[in-house]
């Protein structure tokens, strides 16, 4: 579906992306863990647009995509109607939610539909509707975000970008801002969204939910893939990579 071939994000002197690969395949569900600090968010980011590439290629359905080069040859953007088409198929959601504060949960997950794809209002509402009941907050759907807990904000969030009716959904940390007790509310809408076949790539720093939820998981150090497998790979007592050990001994 979506491949990224030897992508770098630099900031001055930093590389915060060095030179990585990354396919993602229809209905797998892909799990980023490592250190704070080590690129994940950025290539997340990367991946929906969000972050200029400085090199490299990312490739949707087998055609290059988001970028071309300047006549000196340098890399830059497509112009931003066709930048909001590809992120219009690649839904996101943030570790601190970014709903509008000003608008109810019902607004919140119609204003896409209505601003981007030029749903009806009639239509966008019925969606939003649906996808409200789907993760739980039905009877949420007339409160504002200021009354809402941080879990069902998460959910509210899940289901804006949702009614986008994206082929890849990434979540970025979507548990870490959250307290303990409300983690599992929005664990269990992204396990129904997983059961129902969707394309995830998940940054997290919830070890026991890669190990649950991912067919492939990533350790990603220093802006670079270092080790990749399935979680039984990963999480096995014979991991004999010293780096991704020596990480799991302090989160685990």
């Amino acid at each position: 579906m979506i491949e990224l071939t030897g992508v770098v994000k630099n900031y001055g002197s930093l590389v915060a992306v060095d030179h990585v690969d990354l396919s993602i395949t229809g209905g797998q569900r892909t799990v980023i863990i490592g250190p704070s600090g080590s690129g994940k968010t950025t290539l997340l980011r990367m991946v929906n647009f969000l972050e200029k590439i400085d090199d490299g290629t990312i490739l949707i359905d087998g055609r290059e995509a988001g970028y071309r080069r300047d006549r000196k040859g340098r890399l830059v953007m497509e112009k931003p109607d066709v930048i909001c088409k590809l992120r219009s198929e690649i839904g996101m959601v943030f570790q601190h939610f970014h709903l509008f504060p000003h608008m109810t949960a019902l607004n919140n997950v119609m204003e896409g539909p209505i601003t981007v794809k030029k749903e009806s209002r009639e239509d966008a509402r019925k969606t939003a509707l649906d996808l409200l009941g789907k993760v739980g907050l039905l009877d949420k759907k007339d409160v504002y975000p200021a009354f809402l807990s941080g879990g069902q904000k998460q959910r509210v969030a899940i289901a804006r970008a949702l009614a986008m009716r994206p082929r890849l959904m990434l979540f970025d940390e979507p548990t870490s801002a959250l307290d303990p007790e409300l983690v599992g509310e929005v664990f269990s809408t992204i396990k129904s969204l997983a059961q129902e076949g969707m394309t995830m790539v998940i940054v997290t720093h919830q070890m026991g939910f890669a190990r649950e939820m991912a067919d492939r998981v990533i350790f990603m150090d220093n802006g670079r893939f270092i080790f990749e497998g399935t979680p039984l790979d990963v999480f096995s007592s014979q991991m004999e990579n010293p780096r991704v050990k020596a990480f799991l001994d302090k989160v685990l």
